[in-house]
């Protein structure tokens, strides 16, 4: 599998063990403890093969770009959190910050 794929699987996992920890309840509700758990070696795991060909700050950021722009969008979505155009710009420029590190990137 390509770096970028594992990198991409990070950051989606990243989404996932960010978006349960508020079900968890401080880690007090069972169910949603073990699916963070495994989200987040999921994630951790395939970041460490991304890392074997991407440079790390550069896969670092990219995986924390994805991990935010989802738990963003899962928050407005599932938990109501707050929009405002200020909020979207910064986002977009998340996004394309992502895209200029994969151009840029060996």
């Amino acid at each position: 599998m390509s770096a970028w794929i594992y990198l991409l699987l990070a950051g989606v996992l990243e989404i996932g063990f960010a978006s349960m920890i508020k079900l968890t309840e401080n880690f007090t509700k069972l169910v949603p403890t073990l699916i963070f758990v495994v989200f987040a070696v999921g994630s951790f795991y395939s970041l460490t093969k991304a890392v074997n060909v991407i440079p790390i700050g550069t896969a670092y950021a990219v995986w924390t770009g994805i991990g935010a722009i989802g738990t963003i969008i899962i928050g407005i979505i599932f938990y109501k959190e707050p929009v405002s155009m200020m909020r979207l710009f910064f986002l977009f420029t998340l996004v394309s910050s992502i895209i200029g590190l994969k151009l840029v990137s060996h």
